[in-house]
């Protein structure tokens, strides 16, 4: 008898959050699954790691249990990190990141500590995908979501991921719209624009909160955010070589003299 698949679960929400629930109970009928998230939220981490400071692994998991569950106090990237290294046995068939509370599409990507997680793993040549729900309410309703989430992990395991990709999944809230179905797109070009709200501590010193205004400039209806607005779960493939490709013929033109 061959093994179970041996998939690894992470987020940025922190390991009590109601997403990565909803993604361990999908993953569980896919799989053997190690969970290994971050103690705390850690959204808008990006693909920080933690190197100035000690990170601690608590295993939270009882006697029992289905799935073996640890918590870190470092970064989702961390996290991917210290699993591969000094938790599981074997190398994952599948890495899987969120269910994240808010969306992770376009811009969003790379600010995404969800992503960055699916990323790290990536990097270590392990197929990924990052999941995230268009409601940022922690009482989101995942029901609908755990349809699609499994279908396409389930892609995954069975025809695996390129080298050199991750792939980047957004959901429609069921509550704000009919899921019509899942369509494979490009990430809009799209972006933030911020505003800082400047305020006084009764000291009088000043301090900032950021906000800002997400801009969508892209009008093609092959993009993520095109896909999301009417009613379809959005599947980017992500690739993490940065290298401008299409440049590098142009960058050789320079004369690099004095």
């Amino acid at each position: 008898m061959s093994k179970k698949p041996l998939i690894l679960v992470t987020n940025d929400d922190g390991i009590t959050a109601p997403g990565i629930l909803a993604l361990i109970e999908v993953m569980e009928s896919l799989g053997d699954v190690v969970v290994v998230a971050p103690d705390s939220p850690q959204s808008g981490m990006g693909h920080a790691i933690t190197i100035n400071n000690v990170l601690h692994l608590d295993k939270v998991s009882k006697k029992g249990d289905k799935t073996l569950q640890y918590s870190c106090s470092g970064t989702p990237a961390d996290c991917v990190k210290i699993a591969i290294n000094e938790v599981l046995d074997r190398r994952p068939d599948l890495c899987v990141s969120g269910v994240n509370h808010g969306s992770n599409s376009s811009i969003n990507v790379i600010y995404s500590g969800t992503m960055s997680a699916a990323v790290e793993a990536g990097v270590e040549g392990i197929p990924a995908i990052g999941f995230s729900l268009l409601d940022y309410s922690w009482d989101a309703d995942f029901e609908t979501a755990k349809k699609y989430i499994k279908q396409i992990a389930k892609n995954a395991l069975n025809n695996g991921i390129a080298e050199g990709v991750v792939l980047n999944v957004n959901i429609p809230s069921s509550e704000n719209t009919e899921i019509k179905g899942i369509k494979v797109c490009r990430q809009a070009r799209a972006n933030w624009k911020e505003k800082f709200d400047k305020r006084q501590t009764p000291q009088g010193k000043d301090y900032y909160w950021l906000t800002g205004e997400f801009v969508n400039y892209d009008k093609g209806n092959d993009t993520d955010e095109h896909a999301l607005s009417e009613g379809y779960v959005s599947v980017v493939p992500v690739q993490f070589d940065l290298t401008a490709h299409h440049y590098i013929q142009k960058l050789n033109s320079w004369k690099f003299e004095d």
